[in-house]
């Protein structure tokens, strides 16, 4: 299984040395303006602007794009729901109960780009900013709600750990998967349930490898003394520089010309 999602790849690009926070809130307003995005041009915009960020911070195209893998039957499924029963505007193809529109075909591709914009704006993000920093960014961005009882250092935690593992677990499911089709099992012959049964062999000593290594970890985080974000220090002070300035300002330009330009 080759899948990078969770996954940190180190590096001194531009991209690497943003601040987390940076990082964070431009992929914040880089998913509301996929949403606002009213043509075919502003996709292109973004589109260019994160394959040449990808570019600049040295991560192969390839890699990038593995994210998406995962993700294209939603796409392709998408894509049908708004193809053939889209209702209302120009027919194109009218068979039986089956009705093509040409709004529907525009609906679906937008769709389709945006599901793709988003798998790629948040896999560049993943892929650049390692899990600690993107703890502390997080806990940092939601300290302000501590006032009225909101966990925000154990959310993030719970969120970098989350990243942490999928990683491992994707790898021991690969594993797990290797190892039954040696001993004879067969994962893609049969019917719908029959590939459901034979997927049992696999979910349950992966779940009980996951229960292991979450004791594992929370034996560990005792043994250490862990006591959440209280009195906690760090390494590493979070500080925003003339970078940051600039990320801001020529993602904004980009982000702003891919809203601003017509259907």
């Amino acid at each position: 299984m080759n899948v990078v999602l969770g996954q940190f790849f180190p590096g001194t690009s531009v991209l690497h040395r943003l601040d987390p926070r940076t990082k964070l809130l431009l992929t914040l307003v880089l998913i509301v303006c996929i949403f606002l995005v009213r043509g075919f041009l502003g996709y292109g915009v973004l589109f260019l602007f994160i394959l040449l960020a990808a570019r600049e911070s040295k991560v192969r195209l390839k890699t990038l794009f593995k994210a998406v893998r995962p993700i294209l039957f939603i796409i392709a499924l998408t894509v049908v729901l708004n193809v053939f029963f889209a209702t209302g505007g120009t027919v194109l193809v009218r068979w039986s109960f089956v009705t093509i529109t040409k709004e529907g075909l525009i609906n679906s591709a937008y769709m389709a780009l945006r599901l793709i914009l988003l798998v790629l704006g948040t896999q560049l993000l993943t892929l650049t900013t390692s899990p600690i920093a993107l703890t502390d960014g997080l806990e940092r961005l939601m300290s302000p709600l501590r006032r009225v009882g909101f966990p925000a250092h154990e959310l993030a935690m719970m969120m970098s750990i989350a990243l942490r593992f999928i990683p491992t677990l994707t790898e021991e499911a690969d594993k797990i998967i290797k190892a039954q089709k040696a001993r004879g099992a067969d994962f893609e012959s049969g019917s719908l349930v029959k590939r459901a049964r034979a997927m049992l062999p696999i979910l349950v000593p992966l779940f009980v490898s996951a229960f292991r290594r979450a004791d594992e970890l929370a034996l560990a985080m005792e043994a250490r003394c862990y006591r959440g974000g209280e009195h906690r220090t760090r390494m590493r002070i979070l500080r925003f520089t003339r970078l940051d300035t600039l990320a801001f300002g020529l993602t904004g330009l980009v982000l702003a010309l891919g809203v601003w330009l017509p259907v």
